[in-house]
């Protein structure tokens, strides 16, 4: 028996409407009466000395590009007039414009409810040479579904309007004697070709759907109300692998057309998406599921090669000394998919940013990624147009990719007794609320039976900060210390803030110390890692800090300072030992800031266990002692009252810093470097070298692999020595040569100890 998603995605199809992207009709041109300021009535068809009149009362067309409004004729290159300049008259053309609504609404496959209008947009110009590159209109109304171009006849050759959707193309070419109106769906990429000769003169109008009833659903109601059932009730299957999972939370249908947020509506769907959304809707209602309509990002990889090449060709690729591939690797845009000539699809992500109330009203913005055994749609998106593509060619060590991004609609359905988890899934904002008016309203059970329904996906979500107050009061009134747990471990140490402190303390009181100190410990975890840039959040842990410990939560403020210091801690291990000179004087330096808050935040027994810490480092650790002394100087008084230990950190600075000053110069024959390698035989070599006091130049025949293993250990330890490959015999010869960056380079920190000296004693004796 065939998989559900497939009965559903060909009982959907099914019920394509007959509808078109996009449709033509002519009228005759005693419909129109046209005046434009400045020019006067408009006679029809259009002659060239009326026309110079209208582009001398007209501007430059703009276009639009993401945000911006731009001007750039090498994209646009035509005449606008606005329509506050355009009167419409004559006595039929009400009828007209009325009949040729119905016939594209009917045409485009809308539903038979709705009610078309037509609105204004412009008089566009096209001379000799004038063309628009393909483009995609902006729904510019809530109800924008399309746009309509009522072409003037006038001769000329040249300036078609091609309009493409889903790899179908269609091309209008204006009458010389009639009215020509043309409509197509405002996701549908178009453009105007280059007039040859003459004027192509048009009047455009935004197509605004005004709601009417709700298409009735019909076809195999039952079919695909049972397929659902089906779907729900099955083991989940994933593309890749065998091991089954639990049965789907959520059907994720896709569309085929593309809406905006505002347009986005069950009544002001496009052409087969009206008819197959509505039975959907109403199957999914039969068979106890509620449905919303979504906003989905779709991209695809495939294995693509360019049309004319031979996939079975050997790729052959060259090596150079370093091991670098040679550049037969491509990364570009793939211009026209045509150019392309895919084979198996590798992955996709499909990602759903938004979707609508229960009510079809509404919305607000999510973050779901959705799974392949989620997902059904009756065209596929390899069949429609992407908004973009990149090919990245053969690279040595994978084939030849091009991936494709697609904006769909969709239809996400769910059972109704799983709403919960479908929705919490997507935005935990909504589901923290859901369950703090619950827990208000004294349904304990019902909340905590909810907030566990989270679990298997929660962990995995990225909360918004701003909701960490929110999930502490969760949390608190649950009294289920796990699922308490549970609802807090996605949330970060730089949500935390003075604020929280109450929540924080009673968490503490309900569930105990015990139960706080892996909580805090998982909000720790990712900073741990990754060493973020600190000192935006936690100058505010000194007041955390305060204001947990005026609420008894004493352990609750050690442990949230005991996990800034060991992040501190971390980032000081690594890089006062490693990296060269700038960057790790770089991080050394963002590390200054978080120092100084935790010493400002740390009781006495962490203070004196940082401080100990700090006297152990190495003498680079003045590259973050001395900048956060620097701060604290910069500082006011009231704001460094109360930050121990920071005459502590500056005497141990000035004990380093005498000592580097005291240090006798090198001698003019010293050429020994201090320097310890991995214990390699090629670190063995190296590193007698460099101790030698009288060897400067060491000529190595060395195989590529211990050239690469010297270079990078010379590279990455910034050794003042100069190293050359010599290509000579075999295996060719590294010579290694210390160069006299050796005395100046000691010269160069001598001096500045000594100017870190002398302000650092200025500073203490004034």
């Amino acid at each position: 028996m065939a998989e559900p998603r497939e009965l559903l995605a060909g009982l959907l199809g099914g019920a394509k409407a007959a509808g078109a992207f996009s449709a033509r009709l002519e009228a005759p041109v005693a419909g129109l009466g046209l005046e434009v300021a400045g020019v006067g009535p408009v006679s029809l068809p259009l002659r060239a000395p009326q026309v110079k009149r209208l582009i001398s009362v007209a501007r430059p067309a703009l276009f639009g590009r993401g945000e911006q409004t731009l001007s750039d004729t090498s994209v646009r290159d035509t005449w606008q007039i606005l329509p506050d300049q355009l009167s419409l008259a004559g006595p039929s053309w009400p009828s007209l414009l009325s009949g040729a609504l119905e016939h594209f609404r009917d045409a485009l496959g809308l539903p038979a409810a709705t009610r078309l209008r037509a609105e204004p947009h412009a008089m566009l110009v096209y001379g000799k040479g004038q063309f628009f590159l393909p483009h995609q209109d902006s729904e510019k109304d809530d109800a924008m579904v399309g746009t309509l171009v009522l072409s003037l006849p006038s001769a000329h050759t040249g300036g078609e309007l091609v309009v493409e959707h889903a790899g179908h193309q269609c091309a209008y070419r204006a009458s010389k004697t009639d009215l020509s109106l043309v409509a197509f769906y405002a996701d549908c990429r178009h453009q105007v070709t280059p007039v040859r000769t003459g004027y192509r003169v048009t009047l455009t109008f935004n197509l605004l759907a005004e709601p009417g009833t709700s298409a009735e659903a019909s076809g195999p109601l039952a079919e695909i109300a049972h397929s659902l059932g089906r779907h729900f009730g099955s083991p989940a299957k994933p593309r890749y692998g065998t091991r089954e999972l639990d049965p789907p939370t959520r059907l994720v249908y896709l569309l085929d057309h593309e809406y905006t947020q505002r347009g986005l509506s069950w009544e002001r769907l496009k052409g087969a998406d009206a008819g197959r959304a509505a039975l959907l809707r109403a199957a999914s209602g039969q068979a106890g599921c509620e449905s919303v309509l979504a906003l989905a990002e779709v991209k695809e990889t495939w294995d693509a090669y360019p049309e004319g090449d031979d996939p079975w060709d050997d790729h052959w690729y060259d090596e150079d000394e370093d091991g670098d591939a040679g550049e037969d690797g491509e990364v570009g845009d793939a211009g026209e998919d045509g150019d392309y000539v895919l084979q198996e699809l590798i992955d996709d992500e499909i990602t759903l940013g938004w979707w609508t109330g229960l009510d079809g009203t509404g919305g607000e913005e999510i973050s779901l990624r959705v799974h392949d055994y989620e997902v059904c749609a009756s065209t596929a998106s390899a069949d429609l147009t992407p908004y973009d593509s990149q090919y990245e060619g053969y690279m040595g060590n994978y084939g030849n990719t091009l991936d494709r991004w697609y904006r769909r609609a969709a239809v996400v359905v769910w059972p109704r007794e799983r709403a919960f988890a479908a929705r919490g899934e997507a935005g935990s904002r909504w589901a923290l609320e859901e369950l703090r008016v619950g827990i208000a309203r004294g349904d304990l059970d019902r909340a905590r039976d909810q907030a566990q329904a989270l679990a298997p996906f929660w962990k995995h979500t990225c909360p918004q900060p701003e909701l960490l107050d929110c999930a502490l009061q969760v949390a608190v009134g649950l009294g289920a210390a796990e699922t308490a747990a549970m609802l807090l471990e996605p949330f970060r140490a730089g949500a935390l803030g003075p604020e929280h402190a109450g929540g924080l303390a009673a968490a503490a009181e309900r569930y105990g110390t015990g139960w706080m100190r892996p909580v805090v410990d998982a909000w720790f975890a990712s900073e741990h890692r990754l060493q973020p840039q600190q000192d935006q959040w936690t100058e505010r842990l000194p007041e955390l800090c305060a204001a947990l410990r005026a609420h008894r939560a004493l352990a609750v403020a050690r442990r949230l300072s005991a996990g800034v210091w060991a992040a501190v801690d971390s980032g000081l291990r690594l890089w006062t030992t490693t990296g060269p000179a700038e960057i790790r004087r770089a991080q050394l330096q963002q590390l200054a800031l978080p120092l100084r808050h935790v010493l400002a935040a740390a009781d006495e027994e962490l203070r004196d266990g940082i401080l100990a810490a700090l006297r152990e480092r190495e003498d680079t650790v003045l590259e973050c002692l001395m900048p956060l002394l620097r701060h604290a100087a910069e500082a006011s008084a009231s704001a460094e009252r109360g930050v121990a230990g920071l005459d502590v950190i500056a005497r141990n600075c000035a004990d380093r810093l005498r000592a580097v000053c005291e240090r006798p110069p090198r001698a003019a024959d010293d050429w020994s470097v201090a320097w310890a390698g991995c214990g390699c035989e090629p670190c063995g070599v190296l590193g007698a070298f460099l101790g030698s006091r009288s060897r400067r130049v060491l000529e190595w025949p060395l195989v590529k692999e211990g050239r690469r293993h010297v270079h990078t250990r010379i590279d990455s330890a910034e050794l003042p020595v100069h190293h050359q490959t010599r290509r000579q015999g075999r295996p060719y010869t590294l010579v290694l040569t210390k160069t006299e960056e050796l005395f100046t380079r000691e010269q160069t920190v001598r001096s500045q100890a000594a100017a870190d000296l002398a302000w650092l004693m200025s500073v203490r004796n004034g």
